[in-house]
């Protein structure tokens, strides 16, 4: 599934029965096409319903942000990437995913050009593949479009979160055949600064040194902190499920749900988690993967596996593709999306365990016998 990154293209092409991700309304911003018949991005940026909160779009508090801890020298990363997805043993296929290399290239900006930056997201859809498909085509564009960009990096992928799902619900009122919801996770490079966002259940792993970083959390309704934040906003779990209809407790979309979302909020919340680290010349790639990547593999697993994988070929693609036909051997049930980052341009080096330092000791009783035979020996 290799595409294109020109800009305006999607490594998996949006295709939705027909719909089109984008209905030209006033409300959200149109794209009108140049002398050469390129569309160029509206400057025009959306700001979230005042209903849906308590303050500003871009003063949006990131107060369940993370940092991993970060260690060695400053270390600039060479960025190469690749991808796959599968249908797998579905009906049909509702995952999207993006994979930009150069982002501010791609996007027309000139900001950050000097420095390595690039752009990758996985987005699960549920219930048709629309609001994915939305996600996907917007969601990075909200964040280049915004004047402070990329100053103020994890208010403005935060805020471009609840942008989007604020843009999808004025879409879906205009279209209820749209009306869908998906999980988002998107990874950001800027220099050596890695910036996760996440709102559901796919995830990112980070490989440091051979080690597991998980760079997301799961949202899942019987998680303690998400089950107290749904009761709290008149919602339920039920059998894992949030108000007894969905399996995740963060997600885009849903609008159309009873008792999930609506103009003063409600217990699926679309505003993500995310995480940063300052990369290092200890981390070896990043694997972004849905949720039935995760499924039917442990983060070290995943790493561990696509390392051996890197090691043979050194092809982010082929790994892509090996850890989602792994998956199918493994019987995940789902649609299958992985993308995998390389921050290295040499395979993952082969880690050699230190030799244990072993302390020995003689009892007195061996120093005496010792000593008896050094005394025979000069005799």
């Amino acid at each position: 599934m290799k595409g294109n990154d020109e800009f305006g293209c999607l490594d998996n092409p949006i295709t939705s029965e027909g719909k089109p991700p984008n209905p030209r309304t006033p409300s959200f911003g149109q794209q009108s096409p140049t002398t050469d018949g390129v569309l160029k991005p509206c400057k025009k940026s959306l700001v979230r319903h005042p209903a849906l909160v308590k303050s500003k779009a871009l003063d949006i508090a990131i107060g369940n942000g993370y940092e991993v801890e970060n260690c060695g020298a400053e270390f600039t990363p060479i960025i190469r990437s690749g991808a796959w997805a599968d249908i797998g043993f579905r009906t049909r296929m509702e995952d999207v995913y993006l994979r930009i290399d150069d982002f501010t290239h791609d996007y027309g900006l000139k900001k950050c050009a000097d420095v390595p930056n690039a752009f990758y997201g996985v987005f699960d859809g549920h219930g048709g593949k629309h609001a994915a498909d939305f996600a996907c085509y917007h969601l990075p564009r909200f964040i280049v479009e915004d004047q402070n960009f990329p100053e103020e990096i994890e208010r403005i992928v935060a805020s471009a979160f609840l942008q989007t799902d604020t843009a999808f619900a004025e879409a879906c009122a205009l279209d209820s055949a749209l009306a869908s919801g998906a999980t988002a996770l998107t990874a950001l490079v800027l220099g050596r600064m890695l910036v996760v966002a996440n709102v559901g259940d796919c995830r990112a792993v980070l490989c440091r040194r051979g080690k597991a970083i998980e760079m997301s959390r799961d949202h899942k309704p019987n998680c303690n902190r998400e089950r107290k934040r749904i009761e709290a906003l008149g919602g339920s779990v039920y059998d894992g499920y949030l108000n007894g209809q969905l399996n995740v407790a963060r997600a885009l979309g849903d609008w159309h749900i009873e008792g999930m979302k609506d103009a003063n909020g409600g217990p699926l919340s679309a505003e993500p988690e995310l995480m940063t680290a300052d990369l290092t010349e200890e981390d070896e790639f990043l694997i972004i993967g849905c949720d039935g990547l995760w499924d039917v593999f442990r983060s070290q697993n995943a790493v561990d596996f696509a390392r051996r994988r890197l090691q043979e070929h050194n092809d982010p693609a082929m790994c892509s593709k090996d850890l989602v036909d792994e998956a199918l051997k493994r019987k995940s049930e789902d649609n299958l999306t992985v993308v995998v980052v390389c921050f290295q341009s040499n395979p993952p080096p082969n880690l050699v365990a230190p030799c244990a330092r072993v302390r020995r000791s003689f009892s007195a009783e061996g120093l005496r016998e010792l000593q008896s035979l050094l005394d025979g020996l000069g005799n």
